[in-house]
């Protein structure tokens, strides 16, 4: 290629807005813990809910993210004035600025819990939205030949841009909510989804430069090849797997808060900063994974996040029972250290495994294909929240008595340990090539 072509090549990639919206938008979205901290000292302070309620309500706000392999099909098939994925983030981020400058306001007056209920389940409706046309984005420009996509380099980009909204939003969430209120974290988010939205609109998604598909299939042919692709091997016990490893788990994180907060009386700026300590652990796992691990089969990685994850919860329990505290390290100092990195460890599967499914995606199927995967894992935290209110309630935890907390806590680690005789079922290339050589 002569240096005149690289020159052009090197000008488009500058020109190329791609890595601005995305890098944005996965920014805005990982600052959605900045308000969501605000909502559970807002529901629990002022609104006085138990923990059970707290944790059914988080939980359930995120019923909007299973639907969304339906919104992939959209996406996929429904164009506006030629665009597929641009008036989707420029709708979900209205939705988000919509919803939460409404709680925002609501809230200063005698708000309900349905009231709040209907807002959140809005808001993560927009989120949704945005998250599956991004993914797509991703998906599809992973389908490109270049060093970039090719490698792996702009999911883990998207990652760390994520991550370091949530270090930001963590950070100042704590601080605002002791230094202003709860309310406050609505106000301001509200008004970022709102740039966020005016951002969007002003790009044009042919800027992009994505793969460009001639002739756009309707709804019924997405759901037709979806279909297709789901019956592979390699794609469906991947997607159960990583499923059924967050799915068989009760996580106890409303039981958590209130131990924290109430039993423990943890200072909300001190949960702040411990959740963003939980955010850089997820930088940090972007830029290595990038750096270094990239190259490692997923089923490695995965396995032993896995592992990872048991034993920090061994951890907690540890903690409850008070056996640091009686070696000096104080609860606060655990709580800074360990609590927000243990609830980001679960997320740490997700960049290998999107990897791994942006490779075996066929093209023209990456928005149906990833959506139904973000709407799998999004389905197996809801399950995984269920369960933990249910095992809160079997263990005996309440408001005023957390007896029963270490024993929740040992169930939870046994239950972390059972994905693990199950990893054969995430697909490894490796293996596959080896199995192909022994038959030939």
């Amino acid at each position: 290629m002569s240096s005149s072509d690289d020159h052009a090549g090197e000008s488009r990639h500058r020109r190329n807005p791609i890595r601005w919206l995305l890098g944005f938008g996965f920014f805005v979205q990982g600052i959605r813990g900045f308000p969501w901290l605000g909502a559970n000292f807002f529901l629990t302070e002022q609104l006085r809910v138990n923990p059970s309620v707290l944790q059914l309500l988080q939980n359930s706000a995120n019923l909007p993210m299973v639907a969304k392999p339906i919104y992939g099909v959209v996406s996929d098939s429904v164009y506006f004035f030629g665009q597929h994925r641009i008036p989707y983030i420029a709708i979900g981020a209205l939705l988000q600025a919509i919803s939460w400058l409404a709680i925002a306001f609501l809230s200063r007056s005698n708000v309900s819990i349905l009231a709040l209920s209907i807002y959140l389940l809005l808001s993560n409706l927009g989120a949704s939205l945005v998250e599956v046309a991004n993914d797509a984005i991703v998906a599809e420009a992973g389908k490109q030949k270049t060093s970039e996509t090719q490698s792996g380099e702009l999911p883990s980009f998207v990652w760390m841009a994520s991550s370091l909204g949530g270090i930001l939003g963590n950070l100042l969430g704590g601080i605002a909510i002791k230094t202003f209120s709860a309310q406050s974290t609505f106000l301001v988010f509200g008004i970022l989804a709102l740039l966020q939205f005016l951002v969007t609109i002003n790009i044009r998604e042919k800027s992009l430069n994505l793969p460009e598909n001639p002739s756009p299939a309707g709804i019924r042919k997405h759901l037709s090849d979806l279909s297709h692709v789901l019956r592979k091997p390699e794609i469906s016990f991947s997607i159960a797997w990583i499923a059924l490893s967050t799915a068989v788990v009760p996580v106890l994180t409303g039981t958590m808060f209130f131990y924290q907060t109430k039993f423990l009386k943890i200072d909300a700026s001190l949960l702040g900063i411990s959740k963003v300590f939980g955010q850089i652990a997820m930088l940090l796992w972007g830029f290595a994974y990038n750096r270094w691990l990239k190259s490692v089969q997923p089923r490695k990685l995965m396995t032993a996040i896995q592992v990872t994850i048991a034993v920090f919860v061994i951890s907690d329990l540890l903690f409850v029972r008070g056996v640091y505290r009686d070696l000096g390290v104080s609860d606060s100092v655990y709580v800074l250290f360990f609590s927000g990195f243990l609830e980001t460890l679960f997320y740490f599967k997700i960049l290998p495994f999107t990897v791994l499914m942006a490779r075996l995606c066929p093209p023209g199927c990456e928005g149906s294909l990833m959506a139904f995967v973000m709407s799998a894992i999004a389905l197996a935290f809801i399950v995984s929240g269920y369960l933990g209110i249910i095992l809160a309630s079997f263990v005996g935890v309440t408001v005023d008595d957390f007896s029963g907390f270490t024993r929740g806590l040992a169930i939870e680690a046994f239950c972390v340990g059972i994905p693990l005789i199950l990893t054969s079922w995430i697909y490894d290339e490796a293996e596959t090539k080896e199995k192909s050589k022994k038959i030939e």
